[in-house]
């Protein structure tokens, strides 16, 4: 018998929480019929609907005409409808994913920027966009060029960091998160490019292992109040959980550095059996063209009430550690 929050997230109206728990915690294939109608109906559900609603004639997001508009510019749609489980190879969303690939593969966005010799670069945009065409399976030339940047600007630690402060010599935890997560995405797709890719995000997890994913190195304290605070969605930031999750992606959640986070994690679970959302990035909800305003509802904040998204995505890196079974 599946334990109750289980059995609540199945129930649940919205598909791309059924389709998270019935793949990374039930365990069901994601090539099954079944996923594939689930994931169909996420296609149509109202919260995609909502997501392209500002969507063009001719395909693209023209409002708000900035890509990188938060939370509702054509780059935050794209990166949002991959994370939802959207199904893949829909070629509808073809022009907005060259919108935003023809943005972060501009010569101006592509440029080198090295202080103290080292690259000074926002990983969390073009991996952003990486992690987008990569799950949404429009993979070509756009995602192959994004992957040779990435790596190009990568630390020799692992990581990425845009503070262009010579002082500033270790990779940032926001901006080494998406980009991880988008390589170990990039090299399922198999080759050479791709086998490059997956070391890369491999380099990239021991940043957050090293560090026991929120603990300074020299000291054990905790880096910053909001890693070890949930928040959903995370857009660019970084947070305890989220970090699971990219680990779990780039296959190293058993790793025993994950053990600290993984603890962390479980004391926070309610009552109730699930997870509740302690802050959030996003304004308002339905703030139309208002900086950081959200066009969906993720849940608010509610410290004694579980949310949905976070419970589901805590289940499902819990099952890959081998501390939950439904």
């Amino acid at each position: 018998m599946s334990e109750p929050i289980v059995d609540e997230l199945l129930r649940s109206p919205e598909p791309s929480i059924r389709w998270k728990v019935r793949t990374r915690v039930l365990g069901e294939a994601g090539d099954s019929p079944a996923v594939r109608r689930l994931r169909r109906e996420i296609r149509r559900s109202s919260r995609v609907e909502a997501l392209l609603s500002k969507r063009a004639a001719d395909g693209r997001i023209s409002t708000p005409s900035r890509v990188y508009a938060k939370w509702q510019g054509a780059h935050w749609v794209l990166a949002t409808l991959a994370e939802l489980g959207y199904p893949a190879g829909d070629k509808s969303l073809a022009p907005l994913a060259a919108q935003v690939c023809e943005t972060w593969l501009s010569r101006s966005t592509m440029r080198d920027r090295i202080v103290a010799g080292r690259h000074r670069r926002c990983g969390s945009i073009q991996g952003n966009a990486l992690f987008a065409v990569s799950r949404l399976g429009l993979v070509d030339d756009c995602a192959d060029r994004l992957a040779a940047l990435l790596a190009r600007w990568q630390w020799p630690e692992g990581g990425w960091n845009c503070d262009p402060r010579p002082g500033a010599s270790s990779p940032s935890f926001m901006e080494t998160l998406v980009p991880m997560r988008a390589l170990a995405a990039y090299a399922v797709r198999g080759g050479d490019q791709a086998r490059a890719a997956g070391a890369a995000a491999d380099r990239a997890a021991e940043v957050f292992l090293e560090r026991r994913l929120f603990r300074r190195r020299s000291t054990g304290e905790v880096i910053d109040q909001e890693f070890v605070t949930l928040h959903y969605p995370l857009y660019w930031h970084y947070d305890v959980l989220g970090g699971l999750v990219g680990l779990t992606e780039a296959g190293r959640i058993d790793d025993p550095r994950c053990a600290d986070a993984l603890n962390l994690l479980e004391s926070k679970r309610l009552p109730d059996g699930g997870w509740p959302a302690e802050a959030r990035h996003y304004h308002r909800v339905g703030a139309d063209r208002a900086p950081g305003g959200s066009y969906v509802d993720w849940g608010g904040v509610d410290k004694r009430h579980a949310n949905p998204w976070i419970t589901a995505d805590a289940l499902a890196v819990l099952t890959a550690a081998g501390r939950f079974k439904a």
